[in-house]
């Protein structure tokens, strides 16, 4: 089956593994598991490696709306490098002090392939789930769409610094406890835009309609997009961008704009069915685990 599938199925069965995170006792706890062959393309630094893993977990925190405390992260790769290692624990180090958490440790080992499997743990008294989305709310999403779209190409064209660069994303921490008390429904936007909406309205039986023009797109994809369907492609289709996709009314959002370190883009309105782009509809694709 496919990794949908086998979610739901895992879903079906554990019923407090939640939505982006679980929430025992109001401790967020999620884990995440990257490879070398698909997850860090050549050129991606232990730094960056250890950046990027640990801030994947952190972000299913954020989109729980709590606050993000500490991580933990194995380490497998084919030989246990000193120089690697140490950049490895700085990237997971520094990405934890800049949410205001802490990096405590984790596992070694030696595989074939360099792999990490990262644990994030968070706390909420009151987490925000998939399901809450109401019709006449609006769906918003922070910051801007397509940065790890553009960080993919940079490394296919051999700028592995710009690639890094855009490769090492903040998670939203802060933002998603700006958005708490104010979202009726929130996940992060690891899937890309198209499949997180999709996501959403199923878990909230509701629909969308998105207005292209408002979609918040990363400034670097218009150096690598070839047209205006690439530039959309990359936005709302590759993924792992991070950002938060979110619905709350309408009257909520200068609040939550207020107190959000990015920005918050209006994109579109909820609605009873469908999932629409310009009043066509949006197909659900997306970032998928092979």
């Amino acid at each position: 089956m496919d990794e949908r599938s086998a979610l739901r199925r895992l879903a079906a069965a554990l019923p407090a593994a939640g939505d982006d995170a679980a929430v025992v006792d109001g401790l967020v706890v999620t884990t995440d598991m990257l490879h070398e062959s698909t997850d860090f393309p050549a050129g991606t630094t232990r730094y960056t490696a250890g950046w990027r893993a640990v801030a994947a977990s952190l972000s299913d925190v954020a989109a729980m709306g709590a606050a993000a405390t500490a991580a933990v992260a194995a380490y497998a790769a084919p030989t246990l490098d000193e120089a690697e290692l140490d950049a490895f624990l700085d990237g997971a180090v520094d990405v934890c002090e800049a949410v205001d958490a802490e990096y405590v440790g984790g596992d070694l080992d030696t595989t074939s392939e360099f792999t990490v499997a990262t644990t994030a743990l968070g706390e909420t008294d009151a987490p925000v789930r998939r399901s809450g989305a109401n019709v006449g709310d609006v769906v918003c999403v922070t910051g801007a769409l397509g940065r790890t779209a553009a960080g993919l190409h940079a490394f296919d064209a051999g700028d592995a610094e710009r690639g890094n660069a855009l490769f090492q994303f903040t998670p939203r921490i802060a933002s998603g406890l700006a958005l708490a008390p104010h979202a009726t429904a929130m996940m992060d936007s690891s899937d890309g835009l198209a499949r997180s909406l999709h996501q959403l309205a199923e878990a909230s039986d509701v629909g969308f309609d998105v207005s292209w023009d408002a979609v918040p797109v990363h400034g670097a994809v218009d150096r690598y997009a070839d047209d205006e369907a690439d530039r959309r492609s990359m936005a709302t289709t590759v993924g792992e961008d991070f950002e938060l996709v979110c619905t709350l009314p309408a009257d909520a959002v200068d609040d939550a704009r207020a107190d959000s370190p990015v920005s918050l883009s209006i994109v579109g309105d909820v609605v009873e069915s469908g999932i629409r782009l310009d009043g066509d509809p949006l197909a659900d694709e997306g970032y998928t685990h092979e």
